[in-house]
């Protein structure tokens, strides 16, 4: 994965409570077995009309948030079926960082393993965003995450709280497979002691049985 150091971008504010990943990638598309072409999928029901037309009245589409790449929304984001398609279409589409008060505990997980930052801010942080968001065309928000600060140009820092190991996942771009390799050594002399362990005890029942 790309590591995640820092970024800026253009932030897409979606405000709706309890988005579940039914909405972002559904059932029908859970066949797929690549992480590539879900972000066209991304909230599909509420994004496109018959014939995947697009919705005009749905912010995806709208032209101002073209190439958005902070998602700002409500508490709970991520609920429903624990479905990893949901960030990896969250990630396809473009989108680097979430911003929410609350997130469902699978989809912020895989968000990690995803290498998407799932930041979280308290409910009257991200009503102040929502409100700036709306103020200011072309919001833009920038993403420190060794100094785990989120600030804007008008003055606005927060800090938000993760876990250390979750922090050098992003920081050095890690998934499960690479974050495992990183105890390599430590895999190899546990596979030779435990080979020499088995080795000894086949010997031991040969001659118990022999």
């Amino acid at each position: 994965m790309k590591p995640f150091i820092t970024h800026t971008g253009l932030v897409l504010p979606l405000d709706r409570v309890n988005v579940d990943t039914d909405q972002m990638v559904p059932k029908q598309f859970l066949k797929a077995l690549t992480r590539q072409g879900f972000g066209r999928i991304l909230f599909y029901d509420w994004r496109y009309l018959a014939g995947e037309k697009p919705n005009p009245e749905f912010i995806l589409n709208f032209p101002q948030f073209a190439g958005a790449s902070l998602l700002l929304t409500r508490a709970n984001f991520g609920c429903g079926s624990s479905r990893e398609h949901a960030p990896w279409a969250i990630g396809d589409y473009g989108f680097r960082v979430i911003l929410a008060p609350s997130y469902a505990d699978i989809f912020y997980n895989n968000c990690f393993k995803n290498g998407i930052l799932p930041a979280e801010l308290s409910e009257a942080q991200i009503e102040e965003l929502f409100q700036r968001a709306e103020k200011y065309p072309g919001y833009q928000l920038s993403i420190d995450l060794p100094n785990q600060t989120v600030s804007d140009n008008y003055g606005l820092t927060y800090k938000f709280a993760i876990l250390p190991s979750r922090k050098e996942v992003l920081l050095e771009g890690l998934d499960d497979i690479a974050t495992t390799m990183k105890h390599e050594p430590e895999i190899t002399a546990y596979e030779k002691t435990h080979a020499a362990t088995a080795t000894m005890f086949d010997q031991v029942d040969v001659k118990n049985y022999s």
